[in-house]
């Protein structure tokens, strides 16, 4: 998609996702309308309001089928639109589409592929277009309708779309509140059931030693470094060699680590992971062990919730595979009871959507606050918010703390707006660097060239886990730079480069994961592979680096 027709979806995006702000504007001083009332949300999309849609709600556990029927309807629709939560499954569909003979766009925060004559599209769900009308659109894992921080996006997408039919697919515990939340939109519902294709089997004992280990094992964690210490534990047995997958990878390197576990021919025959691959990964899974049921959510450590055990579990086993039937067990016999209830236990019903104020809104808000910065009127909205039973105003913590930042920049209010809801991760130092970095450049020149931020040098494979930590850190920043010169182009200018420089760095990340297992198995296979990544490297002529972000090589 050229960044042309990106833009105009843009603003059509915030110019009309609130149905009739304009004229609302002049009731402002009077105080006649509470710009903060959220209580009837669906009024927000007059386009799909004047539709009455057919919505069809496929549910069922893991491995039922309930996507695949719904992609065969959008195959078979004239025009079509595929939501996902993961980039990676944007991609799988609109491969699946265009292998199909039905041209496929690819639209993500951080990617366009245009195919020539496409009247479909397959898009992360914040990149859904509410301003178009399709046949068919699908929405996939519509219970994170309820998710804290991305929510919003699912309920704008379920209220949002204007489609003749409407497919939500995921787990039976949305049914009730997506029935509540569609009441009021005049549309057909219809409730259809899956079973699971194959069977799983939670076994009664545990792992026991780590030599019961066996091909197709994947074994489950919830931090980095324990990823790498299971890793290391299950690869010094001189057996196996394990991939790994986890949330701060980037995309492709996890496709590719996936890749290597499924393929047969492969030594990597181990799969280490945290709860990344409960979606977006067709993965050939055996076995499921649960190194713990226990995990670090960003606040507090907390047991797993059933949906999270059933999700993770049911990866096991996948229909169609080489293992057509799965099981399920833990490392630790004391949680084999919590895992035996969570899966014979039906996941708690969702009782509230997530829901956040348009840019619209805001944009009207600030008006009556001109002497606010974006930080507080941000705040101050979310506070003063009123909302009906069905939703929850999601958790932009992230926001706010971008919103610190670029408060004490010189720039516009939908400017701030833009970096604030930008895929940075705060938490993350250099992630954090790398944004005001950017923000702090473009108030000054109104340009960032990635030049002036990049110096000339070498990039090396990592060679510790520090080393490794810090360039995931920098591909963050890339992606991020994409992410903005999509939004900006003329004054993000340097797309191709950093897209370039992030293939790099994955690369980079590729090696170092391999290496950790061909230094212990196969010395002369590693030495190999080395050096044609060397020469791909080498071929790029993009040894560039950032000179702010020291990344540790040696």
């Amino acid at each position: 998609m050229s960044c042309s027709i990106f833009l105009k979806l843009d603003f059509q995006l915030r110019l009309h996702a609130f149905s009739g702000l304009r004229c609302l504007s002049s009731f402002q001083s009077s105080g006649k309308f509470d710009l903060t009332d959220l209580t009837h949300p669906h009024t927000w999309y007059p386009l799909a309001r004047r539709k009455k849609r057919n919505i069809f709600l496929h549910v069922g556990p893991t491995n039922s089928g309930k996507t695949h029927n719904a992609l065969k309807c959008l195959e078979s629709s004239s025009s079509g639109v595929y939501c996902g939560p993961l980039r990676l499954l944007a991609w799988e569909v609109a491969q699946r589409l265009n292998k199909a003979n039905v041209p496929c766009n690819l639209i993500t925060g951080q990617e366009r592929e245009d195919i020539d004559g496409a009247r479909h599209s397959s898009v992360t769900v914040e990149m859904a277009d509410v301003t178009s009308e399709y046949q068919c659109a699908v929405v996939d894992e519509i219970q994170m309708v309820g998710c804290r921080t991305r929510g919003f996006s699912f309920t704008r997408a379920l209220l949002g779309i204007s489609a003749d039919e409407l497919h939500l697919c995921g787990d039976p515990a949305a049914v009730p509140l997506v029935q509540r939340i569609i009441e009021v939109t005049g549309d057909v519902i219809k409730v259809q059931y899956y079973e699971r294709l194959s069977p799983l089997t939670p076994l009664k004992f545990p792992l026991g030693s780590f030599s019961n280990i066996r091909n197709g094992d994947c074994i489950v964690t919830f931090s980095r470094r324990e990823i790498y210490k299971l890793k290391k534990k299950v690869e010094s047995g001189g057996k196996h060699l394990c991939s790994v997958v986890y949330g701060s990878l980037p995309p492709e390197t996890r496709t590719k680590q996936a890749k290597m576990f499924n393929d047969e021919s492969s030594k990597f025959d181990i799969l280490v992971a945290s709860d990344a691959i409960g979606m977006g990964l067709n993965l050939n899974i055996s076995r499921i062990i649960f190194s713990t049921l226990k995990k670090f959510d960003g606040q507090y450590t907390r047991e797993l919730t059933v949906p999270e055990i059933k999700q993770i579990a049911g990866r096991a086993g996948r229909y169609g595979s080489k293992f057509s039937s799965g099981e399920v067990t833990c490392i630790d016999a004391e949680d084999l009871p919590l895992l035996h209830s969570s899966l014979e236990s039906s996941s708690p019903l969702l009782e509230r959507a997530g829901l956040f104020p348009t840019f619209d809104l805001l944009s009207l808000y600030s008006r009556l606050h001109s002497r606010m910065g974006f930080h507080g009127i941000l705040e101050q909205f979310l506070e003063k918010a009123k909302l009906s039973p069905d939703y929850f105003i999601a958790d932009c913590e992230e926001m706010l703390k971008v919103a610190a930042v670029v408060d004490e920049l010189p720039l516009g209010l939908y400017d701030k707006y833009l970096f604030c809801i930008s895929p940075v991760d705060m938490n993350d130092d250099i992630a954090a660097q790398g944004l005001t970095q950017f923000a702090e450049n473009y108030a000054k020149k109104g340009v960032v060239r990635l030049r002036e931020i990049f110096t000339p040098g070498t990039l090396e494979v990592p060679k510790s886990h520090n080393a490794l930590k810090e360039l995931e850190s920098v591909h963050k920043v890339l992606d991020l730079y994409v992410w903005l010169s999509f939004r900006m182009e003329d004054s993000f200018p340097d797309r191709e480069v950093a897209s370039s420089q992030k293939a790099i760095c994955s690369l980079l990340i590729e090696e170092f994961l391999e290496r950790l297992g061909w230094q212990r198995q196969a010395k002369g296979n590693y030495q190999h592979n080395s050096l044609l990544l060397q020469q791909r490297i080498q071929s790029s002529m993009l040894h560039k680096y950032f000179p702010q972000i020291k990344v540790e090589s040696t």
